[in-house]
């Protein structure tokens, strides 16, 4: 009942939904050829995705500052990081990616698509889909580009301040043992961010980002499949709290 807890919920609820919403049809795609999308398929699917990989860009923002908070100021992080304030963030992560995907989604279904087009994607991204269509795309690349660098660069930014203080702090610890302790609380989230901004900032927030498709899917499939698998085992194996609790679930069951 901690706040990181707290927020890793609400982190492994997003990674289940995200991922739920590619793989299914993709494996569908790939091992029953069936590759065809409707147009309403294609749209709730690009809706919901770029809901959830929005707002888990948050969410790394909000777990940054959060181990902020625990790090730098740890006297007075259970009154900084109250309840309300927690579900506050939560809202607002949320909030924050039912926007953007409204604009994404909005601005790419106003588009022209001519008679059958095929999407060079394994799933209805909104860069393919605007690659795909037969109107003048200059305005979606623009504003995909400023939104989406902007969503991207302003979370990083929280990012990066809050683990330089971090870093700081943990340096001018007396002993081995609580920088040790320190480093531990935020090894695994550093690895997420790494992982998740590293491929979306290559995905949506350069230049040309709707222009490379094939490399594009490559990348793609690390963010929407292997990152959400790979996040559980980060969060947990890396948990020393995670792997007690483990332990002792597994001498009640008599293993």
């Amino acid at each position: 009942h901690t706040p990181m807890y707290f927020f890793l919920e609400h982190l492994s609820t997003l990674d289940i939904c995200y991922s739920s919403v590619i793989t299914p049809r993709a494996a569908l795609a790939f091992l029953l050829g069936r590759r065809s999308i409707s147009y309403k398929g294609c749209a709730s699917q690009m809706f919901f995705f770029s809901l959830f990989a929005t707002t888990e860009a948050f969410f790394l923002a909000v777990m940054a500052y959060d181990r902020f908070t625990a790090v730098c100021n740890p006297l007075l992080y259970p009154v900084i990081m109250s309840r309300r304030l927690c579900v506050l963030m939560v809202l607002g992560s949320y909030l924050s990616g039912c926007i953007n995907c409204t604009i994404q989604t909005g601005l790419t279904l106003s588009l022209s698509f001519c008679g059958h087009r095929e999407i060079n994607h394994f799933f209805c991204d909104v860069a393919a889909v605007i690659q795909a269509s037969c109107s003048n795309t200059l305005v979606n690349e623009l504003v995909m580009l400023a939104v989406c660098g902007a969503i991207i660069v302003g979370t990083a930014l929280v990012v990066f301040i809050s683990y330089g203080y971090i870093i700081i702090t943990i340096i001018q610890m007396p002993s081995v043992e609580s920088r040790h302790k320190a480093f531990s609380t935020c090894s695994s989230h550093m690895v997420t961010i790494c992982l998740f901004f590293g491929t979306v900032f290559f995905m949506y927030a350069q230049p040309g980002a709707t222009s490379s498709p094939n490399k594009s899917n490559i990348i793609s499939i690390f963010y929407t499949v292997v990152i959400p698998m790979l996040n559980p085992f980060i969060y947990t194996l890396r948990n020393r709290e995670v792997k007690e609790s483990l332990k002792k679930q597994l001498k009640r069951k008599g293993f």
